[in-house]
């Protein structure tokens, strides 16, 4: 007969082991949108995918570029289908791969998500990265593992002047010359722009418990920006 003691295994550890798994196969896959699917489409979920072009034409892709204006359409309509009035598309950026966008509450002012926009299909998928991993709020770790109902773990213990910091001497070994501005606060981590020669090059996210960098580096090259006052 066997003993239960010794054959349990920690659920975090599971849990990790996952959604690592998960992340990597969708980032690595080729097919539009796919990320979005991966992490549960439609609106099931907060930070699912929404496919526009599904929900408006019945098609799965469309015969133009998705363009800013476009783009910014599709992503309202996403935080429509959302249901939540406390949040607002408050920045949108053009990349030669994609659109990105940061999501923001209004009472608060604190960023809540970062999603992505695929310029072929319109569909949006929430950005890979720390916006899954570090958002203790509206991140799909920080719902696993309950974070979003204990408010003790929402608060940055990094100040967003010492994220700053650490950003910049990340880019300072990395990317000499590139410098990092207007850091963004999200539950759980930072998302600064990087600037060379005054112009955006791309960004990089502080975690803001234990000061990690990730850096972005699958958005392309900055083509335009639009913010939503």
């Amino acid at each position: 007969m066997l003993k239960k003691t010794g054959m349990k295994f920690p659920l975090l550890l599971i849990a990790i082991i996952i959604i690592t798994g998960v992340i990597a196969y969708a980032a690595s896959s080729t097919s539009p949108g796919y990320l979005g699917w991966m992490m549960g489409g439609g609106f099931n979920g907060m930070m699912g995918g929404y496919n526009y072009n599904s929900s408006n034409s019945g098609q799965s892709s469309v015969s133009s570029t998705v363009d800013m204006n476009t783009a910014k359409t599709i992503l309202k309509k996403y935080l429509e289908a959302i249901g939540n009035p406390n949040l607002k598309l408050a920045e949108i950026m053009e990349f030669d791969n994609h659109f990105y966008a940061e999501i923001q509450e209004i009472d608060s002012k604190k960023y809540a998500m970062e999603l992505i926009v695929d310029k072929i299909t319109g569909a949006v998928s929430p950005e890979m990265g720390p916006n899954m991993m570090w958002n203790t709020k509206y991140g799909h770790m920080g719902r696993m593992m309950g974070w979003a109902y204990n408010r003790t773990t929402l608060k940055n213990r990094i100040t967003a002047e010492q994220a700053l910091q650490l950003a910049q001497q990340y880019l300072d070994k990395n990317l000499p010359g590139v410098k990092a501005v207007e850091p963004h606060e999200f539950y759980g981590y930072y998302t600064l722009h990087t600037k060379k020669d005054g112009k955006i090059t791309g960004m990089l996210s502080v975690n803001g418990v234990n000061g990690s960098i990730w850096y972005h580096s699958w958005h392309g090259q900055f083509l335009s920006m639009e913010e939503n006052e």
